[in-house]
């Protein structure tokens, strides 16, 4: 009996779902946990109608033109068929009906229900009704004899019951299944059927196997089973002539028997290994539908059975008695004796070029190759065979017949001993599918959705065509496409639209591209693939395209149309994706088993020298889950999308590794929606995908609405505020390494987002080492600042002496002293690396590529230096000119020496040139920083959090010798350091930046002995001319020691609100005068400008230096040096 599994089709959402056909065979009806009944013309109507019947629809039952459902709402109503007109009420429960079923002539309805009660209710006239009492628990199914003389019903207490209808009582109860207190928790809803026709057998599924109950006697005559069937069985049917038994399991598993032999004719196992809770066979008997647990719909098609299988069970009386040859006459039974063989009408062989349009799991028919695991399968069959024979092939007269055709369990002979493979199953393998795509067995779908476009296809009676969207209409107007080739899958970029066709047995496979940015007039070409190949999976990347093909081919083509290159692919190919100059290609690398895919991924890279990055990984993927999407983010980093709904992205900077960053189904209010992606961003960090209720992918119509989903790295405790900053900071830096890659590849990168990257890591890093200290964590405390840039270890030290942590802050200056070594021995080997870079270049991979480029453009950058030097030493002082507060303008400025294509770029921050660099903590036989010389180099390198490389340009031209490499993509305008302390240190008020002035204005001590070198101007003195001090807080400077004094556990805004009130309470002369000093500060301040102005047109810039110095030692005469006002800075304070 060899059939064919049509693709799954999503009909209801998530939960128990049934299914019937009417009568002549022409619909499908399936009824949901949505409430709805769907009446389907075939498997591939795309717009069923629907009846809603209530919030949920548990049952349902068809005869006659009369539609029999029980809702949610305790009640069992009937609509008109195929109408839907409601047609009253037949009956009601105290709770939900969970079953009902119509009797063979359609006059009479059964219903059972979870209030322990079975109702038989006349069609015709609702109020003759009888009642059966005497389940002690929910009724689980009921099932009318043929004859219409009993009826079985089976029900959560365990019992299996047979009543007579007309005298309402029990004639006979076994006690069969497992007790369970509701039908949600039984382990099977134990769906009872009774043979057609002449009703001699009552079949009930038992666990693993199905009971044969003989009407009349009521003796348990035969029991059907199958080695393979592990879970219990769910429901079982009988096909419309009697003959045949099929069974649906918990694990997914459906199963027919042959009632006469006892053999099992076929097996079938779901799509994705749901389980099983419908099933209706075909009036014709050529089909059987069922629907499982998650809502969907399937089919099997081709069985071939017949209305005259009916009289088979007599066919063996007719027939010599040593006639061997007897029991395979029916083509049926051809198959057993083939099962396990691959032979011409074997389905396995069958359906290895079959290529069904579901891409979510592959539409195999039976277990694979099962002769590979099941020893010799033959001796079983021909045993089952001759025991047929001895018991039912000797007998002549049709009243034995019952008796013939099924074997008492007593008198049933040991089965023959031989080995059984009992360990996993082998998984179908995934079919091949485009990424982006929506089924193909739609007819109107989503062939591609990226971030370029939108590629629609239809396919019904008015049209078959595709239509191509852009996103950004600057790139290309919308196109529509007539499709006469058929095409089934497409990409689009920002280049080209490629579209694929299978071929058929006259025509070959078709690639076709429509190059439409090409600048000639010719803007189509098309390629036929070999004979017996057939296109899997296509991509587009900038300059070429590539298919993966059926006979585990890759080949390339370049994007005008010539063939590059063609190579053989390890695995069948299963998706490809591609960015750029990366191309991504998973494939099936081994068998799977226990529900798990095998795959593997290789990603190659496409330049001028092409190298492959990842060479046959395997790729992670949850458990008993299969990959739904595959792509890059926006800027180029590979990540993937499994079926469970897990986002992984590859980490580069841990050797290649895979990191989830996301999982979509936690933000799904039920577990039948789900997210469909459509595109990936790490700058701004996004998710970009379409919600889906009740279903895995969108409808062409209406438009569906991109939704955006934040990314969530599953640590450990994100609910503490530790766990919070830890994912936020492994977030950060998991989600900039594309800057790196940019780089390194000669790509343009954001500097400004570059750098608000560095600086929100190095804000967090500080954060978490302030809530080790505070959590007595020393230890912890030491490992964050390992982590930290060797800028802002010193403030790690401030924290720690002024928390006094000695101990802390004496092991923080030993490694603030080992990370400026490392520093300075990276950019020793940074002058050195032209010298022998060229040496390398033959290794090929990797680094020497990097360096050979560096070599290549150093010339060029040694020409430009002294040009940029100029640039930027007139930007520097423009800037000190300009507002404190930044403009988007400003943040938005191109640099004119933005990044060339060979430039190196270092991601981490970079180091002061080596000659204007001072190591604050080289004093003489101390480790510990005198406060003298510590505290204005602090404060400098505060500023270096956001600026630090405004100086290395200057620093490398003030001697020639300093060979190192200017790094122009990551040296941002200047920005006023005020602002950026603000943000870092979590400053409330101008107080504090206004505070930090005199410290950041005096220059460090080794900067003071190399005049040569200019000082980057402190933006802090803009702050001061632009904005100057006010009476209050002049005032507030002077007195926040006593304040502070009298309340020590005071926030910073509770300070200066207490100051404010204080400063209310003077008289007004007082606050007059001290409004007048502060007005003959800014005066000093606007001198110094002054001065500053007319130095600028020929004076050199060491002269400004002498004045300034001055002006900021008297301000430094001014300054309070109470410690504790320093302390306010910082994210905690310490009583």
């Amino acid at each position: 009996m060899p059939c064919e599994r049509k693709p799954m089709r999503y009909g209801h959402s998530e939960g128990h779902t049934e299914v019937c056909f009417d009568e002549r065979g022409r619909f499908i009806v399936t009824c949901g946990n949505d409430g709805d009944v769907r009446i389907w013309e075939g498997l591939d109507d795309d717009d069923p109608k629907f009846i809603t019947v209530g919030e949920k629809a548990y049952s349902l039952a068809l005869k006659n033109g009369k539609l029999v459902t029980a809702g949610s709402n305790n009640t069992v109503q009937i609509h008109t068929f195929p109408d839907g007109e409601p047609d009253g009420i037949l009956t009601r429960f105290t709770t939900n009906a969970t079953h009902v079923t119509f009797n063979s002539s359609g006059s009479r309805v059964a219903a059972g229900s979870s209030d322990f009660m079975v109702k038989v209710v006349e069609v015709s006239d609702s109020s003759q009704q009888k009642t059966l009492r005497g389940h002690e628990a929910p009724v689980l199914s009921v099932t009318f004899d043929p004859k219409d003389d009993f009826l079985a019903s089976s029900s959560c207490d365990g019992s299996v019951v047979v009543w007579n209808i007309e005298e309402q009582t029990q004639v006979i109860s076994w006690p069969l299944l497992q007790k369970t207190n509701d039908v949600t928790n039984a382990k099977s809803l134990c769906r009872l059927a009774w043979q057609p026709r002449a009703g001699k057998f009552l079949a009930v599924p038992v666990d693993t196997k199905v009971h044969l109950y003989e009407r009349g006697s009521w003796d348990h005559v035969s029991t059907l089973s199958d080695d393979l069937l592990t879970q219990p069985i769910n429901v079982v049917t009988w096909s419309p002539c009697g003959r045949f038994l099929a069974a649906g399991s918990v694990g997914g598993l459906l199963t027919v028997w042959d009632a006469n032999s006892k053999l099992c004719v076929e097996r079938q196992k779901h799509e994705k290994g749901f389980t099983v809770c419908g099933l209706a066979w075909h009036p014709s008997g050529g089909q059987i539908a069922y629907t499982d647990t998650e809502g969907c719909l399937c089919l099997l098609d081709g069985l071939s059975t017949s209305a005259s299988d009916g009289d088979a069970p007599k066919a063996p009386a007719k027939k010599p008695a040593k006639d061997y040859d007897a029991l395979f006459d029916d083509d049926d039974d051809d198959r057993l004796v083939d099962e396990g063989l691959s032979g011409a009408n074997s389905p396995v062989k069958k359906r290895e070029d079959e290529d069904e349009d579901d891409f979510l799991m592959p539409a195999t028919g039976r277990v694979r190759n099962r002769g590979a695991f099941l020893d010799d399968e033959n001796s079983l069959d021909t045993g089952s065979l001759k025991l047929g024979r001895d018991k039912f092939g000797d007998d002549d007269n049709d009243d034995n017949d019952t008796g013939s055709a099924i074997v008492p369990p007593s008198a049933a002979p040991p089965v023959p001993l031989r080995p059984v493979y009992e360990g996993p199953l082998p998984t179908h393998p995934q079919k091949a599918f485009q990424s982006g795509s929506t089924p193909a067995h739609l007819t109107h779908r989503f062939m591609m959705w990226n971030s370029v476009g939108i590629v629609r296809g239809y396919n019904d009676e008015q049209d078959n065509a595709v239509d191509v969207e852009f996103h950004d209409t600057a790139v290309h107007h919308a196109m529509h496409l007539s499709n006469s080739l058929g095409h089934t899958v497409a990409d689009l970029s920002q280049e080209a639209v490629l579209l694929a066709c299978p071929g058929t047995d006259e025509l070959a496979s078709k690639l076709q591209c429509l190059h439409f940015s090409s600048w000639d007039t010719n803007k189509e070409w098309m390629v036929d693939l070999p004979s017996g190949e057939d296109e899997r999976a296509l991509c587009l990347g900038r300059g070429w395209a590539a298919v993966a093909t059926s006979v585990q081919m890759l080949r390339l083509f370049s994007i005008g149309g010539v063939q590059r290159e063609v190579f053989s692919l390890p695995g069948a190919a299963v998706c490809m994706a591609a960015h750029g100059e990366q191309l991504m290609i998973v494939y099936h690398r081994a068998t799977g088993f226990d529900g798990e895919q095998a795959l593997g991924v290789q990603l190659l890279q496409l330049g001028r020298r092409k190298r492959q990055i990842i060479n046959g990984e395997p790729l992670p993927l949850t458990l008993r889950s299969h990959l739904t999407w595959l792509g890059f983010t926006a800027e180029g980093t590979p990540c993937y999308v499994d079926s469970d709904g897990v986002v992984r992205m590859l980490n580069r900077s841990l050797g290649n590794t895979w990191t989830p960053v996301c999982h979509t189904r936690e933000t799904c209010k039920s577990k039948s929606d789900h997210y469909w992606v459509v595109g990936v961003h790490e700058n701004p960090q996004q998710l970009r995908c379409i919600p889906c209720k009740g279903s895995r992918y969108p409808p062409t119509l209406p438009r569906p609405a991109v939704a955006i989903l934040p990314f969530k790295l599953p640590l450990c405790q994100t609910s503490t505020e530790k766990g919070q900053m830890e994912e936020q900071f492994l977030r950060s830096v998991l989600f900039h390494h594309h800057y790196g890659f940019l780089s390194s590849g000669g790509y343009e990168v954001d500097e400004d987002g570059q750098t608000r990257s560095q600086k929100e890591q190095q804000e967090l890093l500080m954060k978490m080492f302030a809530l080790s200290c505070k959590l007595e964590r020393e230890f912890r405390a030491v490992e964050l600042a390992e982590l930290m840039t060797h800028n802002v270890v010193p403030l790690a030290i401030r924290y720690a002496s002024r928390s006094r942590r000695m101990a802390l802050a004496q092991r923080l200056s030993e490694l603030a002293l080992e990370k400026s070594n490392q520093v300075q021995e990276e950019e020793e080997q940074d002058e050195e690396e032209p010298e022998y870079s060229g040496i390398r270049r033959p290794s090929g991979f990797g680094q020497s590529e990097v360096t050979g480029r560096r070599h290549s453009n150093r010339q060029r950058e040694e020409e430009e230096e002294e040009e940029e030097e100029e640039e930027e030493r007139g930007e520097e002082e423009d800037a000190q000119e300009m507002e404190t507060e930044e403009t988007t303008e400003t943040r938005k400025r191109v640099n004119p020496f933005a990044k060339e294509a060979g430039s190196p770029v270092m991601p981490s921050l970079t180091p002061l040139g080596k000659v204007g660099r001072a190591n604050p903590f080289k004093l003489a036989g101390s480790t510990k920083p005198s406060a003298p010389s510590g505290q204005p180099r602090v404060t400098n390198i505060l500023d270096n959090m956001t600026s630090s490389r405004k100086s290395a340009p200057l620093a490398g031209s003030a001697g020639k010798a300093n060979k190192a490499p200017v790094l122009k993509p990551l040296a941002p305008r200047p920005k006023p350091r005020s602002k950026t302390q603000s943000t870092l240190l979590h400053m409330t008020g101008t107080k504090a930046a206004s505070k930090k002035t005199p410290d950041s204005t005096e220059p460090p001590a080794d900067q003071q002995k190399q005049p040569e070198v200019p000082p980057p101007a402190s933006p802090a003195e803009n702050t001061e001319n632009k904005r100057p001090k006010t009476g209050f807080q002049l005032w507030l400077e002077e007195n926040r020691k006593n304040i502070v004094a009298d309340h020590p556990d005071m926030e910073e805004t509770d300070v200066i609100k207490d100051a404010m009130g204080r400063f209310r309470t003077l008289s007004a002369d007082e606050r007059l005068s001290w409004t007048e000093r502060a007005k003959g500060q800014s005066g000093d301040a606007a001198d110094l400008k002054k001065r500053k102005r007319g130095g600028e047109g020929g004076e050199d810039v060491e002269k400004e230096t002498g004045p300034t110095g001055a002006d900021e030692n008297i301000a430094k005469k001014k300054k309070s040096l109470d410690p504790s006002s320093k302390l306010s800075a910082f994210a905690f304070n310490k009583n």
